[in-house]
């Protein structure tokens, strides 16, 4: 893997591929993917926090700071490692493209997805994710279930859910770390497997509890009444005036429709018809634009009395 430095006082700059030439990039397996999409609208969030968590680490014991950022350039994630020794500050830039990094959990995600698993009580088994080894290389990440235990925090008794994290790094030895979680899924302790140290809560948070989830409300279907609805009749005796101007709009501009409805109540009044459907259909049927024409004469439709000149066979011969 090559690599280019640039030394400008005490600060240096690494800039480092994403891989070493020739081998692949290790890839999350089907469970850790799984288990990550089951999360839903989560999933999305996970991202936008590997795309802007930040390490940040002191070492009060010795004069060494390290600090890792993420960032998502087009279409790479790059990590940007700084660590400072008295007064040099060594910074490293790695990039990884981004679709060989499904399943990877940054350190801001880790958390979410801890408590992801004390809230379901449950870790995926089998599960491989990818994850940042000490020296910001891409390593596999695997999650295991130890339990619970009970612990002292703050003068009280409280059950948490053990999970154990393991890096297992492609060149040093795999670093492990234990999460003790409350029922809610806050962080009550951590301990680094091999290490003396560890971080516990001194007070006992408010445990979230349990949400209920109400059943849906039932309305019983009601007859609608538009009349004393106030809403609905405005808008009906809008609607009716609208069409009233609208109405007498047109009689204005067809001056004809007011002789041909006079007509039509005249001949009405004086054949007194039983059917008066029928007999408006007759009297407008011939102002109906889609109705075939009928010639000026009524005899020219009527069928002729004289027989064909043309014998039957030669008649039945020219049809077929």
């Amino acid at each position: 893997m090559s690599s280019k430095v640039h030394s400008a006082g005490s600060r240096t700059e690494d800039h480092q591929p994403s891989g070493a030439e020739g081998l692949p990039f290790p890839e999350a397996n089907a469970e850790a993917i799984n288990f990550l999409s089951s999360l839903g609208h989560l999933s999305e969030k996970l991202e936008l926090m590997e795309q802007h968590s930040h390490e940040f680490i002191k070492f009060l014991i010795l004069p060494m700071e390290r600090k890792t950022s993420l960032l998502k350039e087009d279409d790479q994630l790059a990590v940007t490692r700084s660590i400072k020794e008295g007064e040099e500050v060594k910074t490293a830039v790695t990039s990884f493209p981004w679709s060989s990094i499904k399943g990877f959990v940054s350190e801001a995600a880790n958390l979410v997805l801890l408590r992801v698993m004390a809230w379901r009580r449950m870790v995926p088994s089998n599960a491989r994710f990818l994850a940042l080894d000490t020296e910001g290389k891409l390593c596999y990440s695997t999650y295991q279930d130890l339990g619970f235990q009970t612990i002292q925090v703050d003068q009280k008794q409280a059950e948490v859910f053990i999970v154990e994290q393991t890096v297992h790094s492609e060149e040093g030895i795999p670093m492990s770390c234990q999460y003790y979680l409350l029922s809610d899924g806050h962080l009550a302790k951590r301990i680094q497997v091999g290490s003396p140290g560890c971080c516990i809560i001194t007070k006992m948070p408010l445990l979230r509890e349990v949400d209920e989830i109400e059943p849906r409300p039932v309305f019983e279907k009601k007859p609608l009444v538009w009349e004393e609805d106030m809403e609905l009749y405005t808008k009906f005796l809008e609607r009716k005036e609208e069409l009233r101007l609208g109405h007498a709009s047109y009689l204005r501009q067809h001056p004809e429709a007011h002789a041909l409805i006079s007509d039509f109540l005249l001949f009405l009044l004086l054949r007194q018809p039983q059917d008066v459907v029928t007999f408006a259909a007759e009297f407008f049927g011939p102002f109906d634009p889609r109705r075939p024409s009928t010639p000026g004469l009524g005899s020219s439709n009527r069928p002729s009395p004289f027989r064909s000149l043309e014998p039957e066979g030669d008649a039945g011969s020219g049809a077929s």
